[in-house]
């Protein structure tokens, strides 16, 4: 009963970081209609330069602001001159290129902070609570909570976002259909920047989470997590901010279950399983609606 309480919560808290990763995929999908394969890349990116802050004697907020701020500007950057010339011509094309970035920015990462890893601090204790003498609970720890708080904080502020308030209905709009859209008079062009920048920022938010949870990271270190994400995000539906998060805990459990009573070589194979059994059974997601899918 101890391993199940201890598998548990530490599914519950890997599925939180797998979480954070798809609520950047989810974003940036709702408001372009463009899967982000360089998410995991910028996310490595903004994470180096938090490392440089506090390198310098910054403290972990100031280096956190700071990795936000560089995920808006990156992501803004990156749709105006890379995603913006593309975005015209087949779906594929814009795909393709986000492929070509998530290479072209891990290798600007490499040359310029090195291969080597890097240790981590996290922003609060990694020591797990102990209940009684002799069960402490490992994966439950102060910087769990902030893990798991943080995430539900970006989902709900995405669900806010997208169904309260007329900027998220703007983005939405420009997503779907973007010769309507100006017709009404949005402004599509800022929308898809302001898309690109805020899913950005979510993946700063992310690769920050990551690599408090990991503790060292490397050019590479988001890579296993890209395709956890994916899973996640498709699991729950890229357009349901709750379902990246329910998708995320979901898959958290699942593979924490398979480490703890199978083995760890098995996680990639049980994840391919649990994509390919919700592309077969509900290609959606857990989340998506009929006009979701319609759209």
């Amino acid at each position: 009963m101890e391993q199940f309480i201890s598998l548990t919560l530490g599914g519950v808290v890997n599925g939180s970081v797998y979480a954070a990763f798809a609520l950047a995929l989810v974003l940036i999908w709702r408001s372009t209609r463009i899967v982000n394969f360089a998410q995991g890349s910028m996310a490595a990116a903004t994470t180096f330069i938090a490392v440089a802050v506090i390198d310098a004697g910054g403290s972990y907020w100031l280096a956190l602001v700071v990795a936000l701020l560089s995920g808006l500007v990156m992501g803004a950057l990156i749709e105006r001159v890379v995603i913006r010339p593309v975005e015209g011509g087949p779906e594929l094309n814009a795909v393709i290129v986000t492929l070509g970035l998530f290479v072209a920015i891990q290798g600007i990462v490499a040359l310029v902070a090195g291969v080597d890893e890097r240790a981590f601090v996290p922003p609060f204790s990694t020591v797990g609570y102990e209940v009684r003498e002799g069960f402490t609970l490992l994966s439950l720890s102060r910087n769990s909570i902030w893990t798991v708080g943080a995430v539900l904080v970006t989902m709900l502020a995405l669900i806010a976002l997208f169904r309260f308030t007329r900027l998220g209905l703007a983005m939405r709009a420009s997503a779907f259909g973007q010769e309507v859209a100006r017709l009404l008079g949005v402004r599509v062009g800022r929308m898809l920047t302001l898309g690109w920048a805020l899913a950005a920022a979510v993946g700063a938010l992310a690769g920050m989470l990551i690599a408090g949870d990991v503790s060292f990271i490397g050019p590479t270190f988001m890579d296993t997590l890209i395709v956890f994400g994916f899973v996640a995000a498709v699991l729950g539906g890229l357009d349901s901010p709750i379902g990246a998060v329910v998708g995320g805990l979901l898959l958290g459990l699942a593979l924490n279950y398979v480490r703890g009573y199978l083995d760890d070589s098995l996680l990639g194979m049980a994840a391919l399983v649990i994509l390919v059994v919700v592309l077969l059974v509900r290609p959606g997601g857990l989340f998506s609606t009929t006009a979701a899918r319609r759209a």
